[in-house]
């Protein structure tokens, strides 16, 4: 592990920089930090979309949620890109969202299948960083079909219960865009998130 690197990603760094609108990612051991022009955002409103598949399958009761039961498996996995390689998830990365879990800043939602709950490794997941009144998804996954979709439900539903702003996604996929995920000019997420910081919220 390059402990230079775990330095820079302190938590003290790591909040400022996403209060300003940055994002850390480490590449070929170097660490960068991204402010994207457009920022991808899921929607908190009615925009969000749920398919009617995916609506089938939560309805079934396929997978049951949790939330910061299993934080370190869902980085792990998030960060496990299997046969093709490469991850910007390092052991830093991971070293340092775990010490933001540890001061309650850090959160993951878990898939588990219904008849297995907190057995073994969730079967899909996501973590991010919730401060004030954003939330900042950081990376998900899924080794099921619909699970990753389902913590995502799960994490929008908590997100509007609690009065956040905003889910930042970072830069907006095609997985996404089925929930209704948008781009938004970097000068407006800016202005968003300045007013997002103004509220107090709590993610558990």
């Amino acid at each position: 592990m390059n402990t230079e690197i775990l330095k820079l990603l302190s938590p003290e760094n790591l909040l400022d920089a996403y209060c300003q609108g940055l994002f850390p990612m480490i590449e070929d051991d170097r660490l960068y930090w991204f402010s994207p022009d457009p920022r991808g955002l899921l929607p908190l409103d009615e925009r969000f979309h749920v398919s009617r598949s995916l609506e089938r399958t939560l309805r079934r009761g396929k997978f049951v949620c949790t939330v910061n039961h299993a934080f370190d498996a869902v980085v792990v996995a998030c960060a496990d890109r299997g046969e093709d390689g490469g991850t910007w998830i390092s052991p830093e990365i991971r070293a340092a969202y775990r010490r933001l879990h540890e001061l309650g800043l850090a959160h993951s939602v878990e898939a588990w299948p219904a008849d297995a709950v907190g057995q073994g490794a969730p079967v899909g997941g996501l973590y991010g960083l919730a401060l004030a009144g954003a939330f900042f998804a950081e990376s998900m996954f899924h080794t099921q079909t619909d699970a990753g979709k389902a913590a995502v439900v799960v994490l929008i539903e908590r997100l509007r219960q609690r009065g956040y702003r905003f889910c930042d996604i970072q830069w907006t996929t095609d997985n996404l865009k089925r929930f209704g995920a948008y781009d938004l000019p970097r000068n407006d997420y800016l202005d968003l998130l300045t007013g997002a910081l103004e509220l107090e919220c709590r993610f558990d």
